[in-house]
């Protein structure tokens, strides 16, 4: 008979699970069927046997929505001159692309671009964004999305090469399986 402050172990499936929620990467491979499931059972902080974490990561693979792509209508384009706006002006608040702890960036001649992208996007994208440009070596000064509108501020010689990146991530969007 359990004790009353027994605490109810969790199955090794579910403790799988669990751990891959603690890497993201490792959901999103699961979802597009490319994972070493031996390699992966190994990377992941779960006891057991690796055989029996493989298997219990295929079935949780299997039970995922798969990783497709989806068309969305998205307009990218870029805005040099960005910077900080000083002063708390209505004009400075109407002219601000983004505000982040109470710093708001907007054309003001500045030494940064906007890559600014308007349409379907919702905040996954730009989470996939920002992974892309962090491959790339590139580092936002401020980033934010807000209905249908998303900014990231980059320095200027980034630019280009942050609008090609932005335009790359946007084209392979991941659909949302909960997404109605």
């Amino acid at each position: 008979m359990p004790t009353r402050d027994a605490v109810p172990t969790m199955s090794l499936a579910a403790e799988t699970r669990r751990a891959v929620t603690q890497h993201p990467f490792l959901l999103t491979a699961l979802r597009a069927d490319v994972v070493n499931y031996t390699a992966a059972a190994r990377f992941l902080a779960v006891e057991g046997e690796p055989d029996a974490i493989a298997t219990a990561l295929r079935r949780y693979a299997d039970e995922l929505p798969s990783y497709e792509t989806e068309s969305r209508d998205v307009r990218v384009r870029m805005e040099s001159g960005i910077g900080p706006l000083e002063g708390e002006t209505e004009a400075t608040i109407d002219d601000a692309l983004v505000t982040i702890g109470g710093t708001a960036f907007g054309p003001c001649g500045g030494d940064r671009t906007a890559i600014i992208a308007t349409g379907d996007v919702e905040p996954a994208d730009l989470a996939a964004v920002l992974a892309r440009l962090s491959v790339a070596d590139s580092s936002p000064k401020a980033a934010g999305i807000a209905d249908g509108t998303m900014v990231i501020v980059v320095d200027r010689l980034e630019g280009a090469d942050a609008l090609r990146t932005v335009e790359g991530a946007l084209e392979n969007a991941v659909s949302n399986p909960t997404r109605g």
